[in-house]
């Protein structure tokens, strides 16, 4: 296993907020946590299951189902999770395993424990963004449960990431690129992991705030990032800064998942925005090289839901058909 999962701070207003409305669902105890999910769609569908994954990490699935849920359910069944520690899933801090450290071995043992309690004999990971990893790696530990994976503007390899963030802070500072990576290596002892990805994202950062440099990278304009923030506003759900410390505590900026890429055996789909620059084209070509993914491109950003709905209802189907 590669080393565990660093990750990215809050977009939206209502991050730190919470509340639960009173008709919805209670968390069930799987795996050690309290997990919140919701199973939507026809019960006598014979088709796989699909479970959302989403992303920040620690934000919700909240927005994703308000905003697309409808065009989903007529067919198969969805599941809406919300992964540990976030959204309205119970805090870190109430589950076995404690709020120190979280990493995507225990992340993909609660999508199988969520099986199994579903009764699910086979299921289609749908993973957005930072939710790409538990999708991806569901699949590769799990070929036997998983019909096919989709994800939409994944993140694979998290020190590259934090260099797309330090050059776009950069540019926006109008300063030239200064990577620490050299810096870091020459000064890390032998034997030891270079602190490169946390290195340059504590630059980036320095630079320019985490959320106007999340905002100019993930959203087409302006509208698609309103009308999120909107949304957000709307759910009042926690933003998971504790899953992101979590993480943090395990160096998911040092992450590299691309090694195991080449080990998945079932059929990967990627939905990718053209300007969602913290995805494409970098993250995306690693799961065409090394995955043999298929790619569908589309003229919108980080949730291309908000930017052109049709077109990604087509690409979804279109994933989960072909």
């Amino acid at each position: 296993m590669p080393r565990p999962l660093s990750i990215l701070p809050p977009t939206s207003p209502a991050y730190n907020a919470r509340m639960t409305w009173p008709d919805e669902p209670t968390p069930t105890r799987l795996n050690g946590a309290d997990l919140y999910f919701e199973v939507t769609g026809p019960e006598d569908s014979d088709l796989p299951p699909l479970v959302f994954l989403h992303g920040g990490p620690g934000y919700n699935s909240y927005s994703f189902q308000a905003l697309f849920g409808e065009r989903l359910e007529g067919r198969r069944r969805v599941v809406y999770l919300d992964q540990r520690g976030s959204g309205r899933s119970g805090p870190l801090e109430d589950t076995e395993q404690g709020a120190e450290t979280l990493d995507l071995d225990t992340l993909v043992a609660d999508v199988e424990a969520l099986r199994e309690h579903l009764g699910f004999e086979r299921l289609v990971p749908l993973g957005h963004g930072f939710g790409a990893l538990p999708a991806l790696e569901y699949a590769r530990r799990h070929p036997e449960r998983t019909e096919r994976v989709v994800v939409v503007n994944p993140w694979v390899h998290f020190p590259e990431l934090a260099l797309t963030l330090l050059a776009e802070a950069a540019a926006r500072r109008g300063q030239p690129l200064e990577d620490p990576a050299e810096a870091v290596r020459a000064r890390t002892p032998e034997g030891e992991y270079p602190p490169v990805g946390a290195a340059r994202i504590e630059a980036a950062f320095s630079l320019l705030n985490a959320r106007d440099l999340l905002n100019a990278l993930h959203f087409r304009d302006a509208p698609s990032r309103m009308r999120l923030e909107f949304i957000d506003a709307e759910g009042q759900l926690a933003g998971g800064g504790e899953v992101q410390q979590a993480l943090v505590n395990q160096g998911l900026w040092e992450f590299e998942y691309p090694p195991f890429l080449t080990d998945l055996r079932r059929p990967v789909f990627v939905i990718a925005g053209l300007h969602d620059c913290t995805s494409y084209p970098q993250q995306v070509e690693w799961l065409a090289d090394l995955a043999g993914a298929d790619v569908t491109v589309l003229d919108a950003g980080h949730y291309p839901w908000l930017d052109d709905e049709d077109a990604f209802a087509e690409a979804l189907e279109e994933a989960l058909t072909r």
